[in-house]
């Protein structure tokens, strides 16, 4: 028997691998102690080849070098397993290394942008304290805040939407695969939400929307089968968060056509799936329907100069155009709600980050949660000093009726103010937050769409905002606060890169989901029409005898 020792220790236990291929026989190796490039290493050396050659397949499946060296029981290999050793050119062992890292960079990417997720959405489920500028809240249309019945609830969603919000990013950006990948975390983490709820939005069939979408735009036909499926969860998720025939939808949207871009592209991968499953009429059928709304998205060039001779930019007349059904008036006063809205969230803004700021100036409660300002407010409006009843609240969690027998016991409401006087002493300084104001908000449709918004306004936005706020906070500046050595015990571990990455992608825009321009639609459905069209020439031609 032909057997190279393994370099591990002589009592590690010894497994033997069947080669085959290159070169056959058997080795034995150390599970634990041997890697991939040492395996294919020795496999060149017995085969006189050079291991930038050696491909090597297991399981079916090939063996690739990633970014960790990790040791063979790692990448599936057992005692008696059979392993094919295949020689490729050496340009092609370069090509099938360089896929391998980059693959494993997809996958490194992949996982940071998960738990940068993950890790957001549970810091602003729970009431925490935010270690940043800005908030995620869950809203209404109307700018109310989404009541959920458990916090798991909360955070399921709220994960879901930031990650559907960063595949959006990658789709703009024609990054159909990594935005699959992106996709398919965002439907688990909406699995995890109570399916009742689930029910009333439609951001999950617009999920499954667009993930039949990357099928169709990767031109990947082993999908078809799964497609198929995914559409029809997807109509029936519209029908029940907009109703029969949009009724509902189109009530809350005070009777605009906001959603006929999510049809066409609906209809026409209708049509596409059922063309490649050889239902010809049925895809003809969805296709003709899909061709009709796109004719009413067309903006005619008159409508446009119009609107932009207003002072309207030109995306912006597009989308209100074809919100409204061309109707010029209608998009008109669309625009100046549009604008109102705006103003009014960037109002929010600057009240919540003057909150935030408020909040951060008191510390943390025990817990990690952040002073509850309306029970604070409350306390102040019975006549006690603020300073004392944000601290009182802190050390309470927040239990208004603990926070009131602190105060209204003489003797420890004395304790408590001593205990500031001293902190205030002793309070080493450190510098302020930047005056940058970052929203990160989610709207939603009640019953319909919700996503998330973080709209950072530009400096000129901002304006003296930050001067507000600190004089705001003049009265604040006496309120305890953590001092260093007690904030560094809530230091957490975080990949602010990739969390700041995802916020910049969340846009607050309840609309944004339907604004699609529909031109890649649009050729697609020529396309299949010649394709139909084609395919009923070829079965009603003559046949030469």
């Amino acid at each position: 028997m032909d057997a190279k020792k393994s370099p591990g220790s002589p009592s590690a236990a010894v497994a033997r691998l069947r080669i085959a291929g290159a070169w056959s026989g058997v080795l034995e190796v150390e599970l634990e102690a041997w890697t991939l490039p040492m395996l294919r290493a020795e496999v060149a050396r017995r085969s006189g080849g050079s291991p930038d050659c050696i491909n090597l397949i297991c399981g079916g499946k090939v063996l690739k070098d990633g970014e960790e060296v990790r040791p063979l029981s790692q990448l599936g290999l057992k005692n008696n397993s059979k392993v094919l050793a295949s020689v490729v050119s050496r340009d092609r062992g370069k090509a099938l290394n360089e896929e391998a890292a980059a693959e494993a960079e997809r996958s490194k990417k992949l996982a940071r942008i998960r738990d940068a997720a993950k890790a957001l959405a549970e810091r602003h489920a729970d009431g925490s304290l935010p270690v940043e500028d800005y908030n995620i809240e869950l809203e209404d249309q109307n700018g109310q805040k989404v009541v959920f019945n458990s916090e798991s609830d909360r955070r399921a969603i709220m994960m879901g939407l930031m990650l559907h919000a960063n595949a959006k990013s990658l789709i703009k950006k024609q990054i159909f695969k990594d935005a699959l990948d992106v996709l398919y975390i965002a439907e688990e983490a909406f699995s995890l939400c109570d399916p009742k709820f689930v029910e009333m939005i439609d951001n999950v069939p617009i999920l499954q929307l667009d993930i039949v979408w990357c099928y169709f735009m990767l031109q990947d036909i082993s999908c078809l089968s799964m497609a198929g499926i995914r559409l029809e969860k997807a109509r029936k998720g519209f029908e029940h968060s907009h109703g029969k025939d949009s009724t509902r939808f189109r009530l809350l949207q005070a009777g605009r056509y906001a959603e006929l871009a999510i049809y066409v592209r609906l209809e026409l991968l209708e049509g596409v799936v059922a063309y490649h499953s050889g239902h010809f009429e049925k895809a003809r059928k969805a296709l003709s329907s899909a061709q009709a709304k796109y004719v009413q998205l067309q903006v005619s060039d008159e409508a446009l100069s119009l609107l932009m001779g207003m002072g309207y930019k030109e995306r912006e007349a597009k989308r209100a155009l074809r919100m409204t059904g061309q109707d010029i008036q209608a998009a008109v006063d669309f625009l100046v709600e549009e604008r109102a809205r705006v103003a009014r969230r960037r109002e929010d803004d600057i009240q919540r980050q003057q909150q935030i700021m408020e909040q951060k100036r008191y510390g943390r409660t025990p817990q990690n949660k952040a002073v509850n300002l309306n029970k604070l407010n409350e306390l102040v409006s019975i006549g006690f000093e603020r300073y004392l009843s944000a601290e009182a609240l802190r050390l309470n969690e927040n239990n208004m009726e603990k926070a009131l027998d602190l105060l209204t016991d003489p003797e420890r409401n004395c304790v408590l103010q001593s205990q500031l006087e001293s902190r205030k002493k002793s309070k080493v300084s450190r510098p302020t937050a930047a005056n940058m104001l970052l929203r990160s908000r989610q709207s939603a449709v009640s019953g319909n769409n919700q996503q998330v918004d973080s709209n950072p306004p530009t400096h000129d936005q901002v304006g003296p905002s930050g001067a507000a706020a600190d004089n705001h906070m003049d009265e604040r500046d006496e309120v305890g606060q953590l001092d260093a050595g007690e904030e560094e015990k809530y230091e957490i571990e975080r990949d602010e890169a990739m969390e700041g990455e995802i916020a910049k992608e969340l846009t607050g825009d309840p609309l944004a989901d339907y604004d699609i321009e529909v031109a890649k639609e649009g050729e697609a459905l020529e396309e299949y029409f010649a394709l139909l069209d084609s395919n009923a020439n070829a079965s009603s031609a003559p046949i030469d005898h």
